[in-house]
């Protein structure tokens, strides 16, 4: 990987950079799912936790929750969940737009006084492309995009996962090693200056 390779990842696209990273204990919560898929989507939110050191907890003193998953089968769907427009201003226009571009997946973040993530909001609408996916996958997938605010074209082409020799599904070697540099407690919980990717890059590993 470049400076540049790195600046990707948090480059928007109006060409501006946006970094910010949580800076609170995480604590999940999930609709739509059954119990055994929760365990799986609570096992890929530890091990993202677990590789850079990140807490969970029960609750959010502030929120109660502050990392909510919605599985959907149609967006429609909602429009219909209780109290959902209050975190979530004007749903009828989102909901409407999120229609039109026939969009698989929307996340929504929250931000505290220091920029740093206090919450993300993330909807998926489990389409017959999602739905094919392995429970593993599409829950690793949906947790590294809520780890970090990426760009919202940081995965337009290429998927942050990888099948790994043994055939399951991992985080691509790249993709780790910028969440574990981000995460370096030295580093700010918010950046939205460029020189910022030089300092994650300076903490890749030597033959990343």
């Amino acid at each position: 990987m470049t400076p540049n390779d790195v600046e990707r990842f948090f480059s928007r696209s109006d060409d501006s950079y946006f970094f910010a990273r949580w800076s609170r204990p995480i604590a999940p919560i999930a609709f739509g799912i059954e119990d055994q898929s929760i365990a799986t989507l609570k096992g890929a939110i530890e091990v993202t936790c677990a590789m850079v050191g990140h807490p969970i907890a029960e609750t959010d003193p502030e929120l109660g929750t502050n990392l909510m998953f919605f599985f959907i089968r149609d967006w429609d769907e909602l429009l219909a969940v209780p109290d959902l427009d209050r975190i979530m201003p004007n749903l009828n226009d989102l909901v409407g737009r999120l229609q039109a571009a026939e969009s698989q997946q929307y996340r929504s973040f929250r931000f505290d006084d220091q920029g740093a993530i206090k919450a993300c909001f993330v909807f998926v609408r489990m389409d017959k492309q999602l739905s094919k996916m392995s429970a593993d996958a599409l829950f690793l997938m949906q947790v590294v995009q809520s780890f970090l605010l990426w760009s919202d074209r940081a995965f337009q082409y290429q998927s942050p996962l990888a099948i790994a020799p043994n055939g399951h599904t991992v985080l691509r070697a790249e993709v780790a090693d910028v969440i574990r540099a981000a995460y370096d407690p030295v580093l700010p919980v918010m950046a939205q200056d460029a020189s910022h990717a030089l300092r994650l890059f300076a903490r890749l590993p030597k033959d990343a």
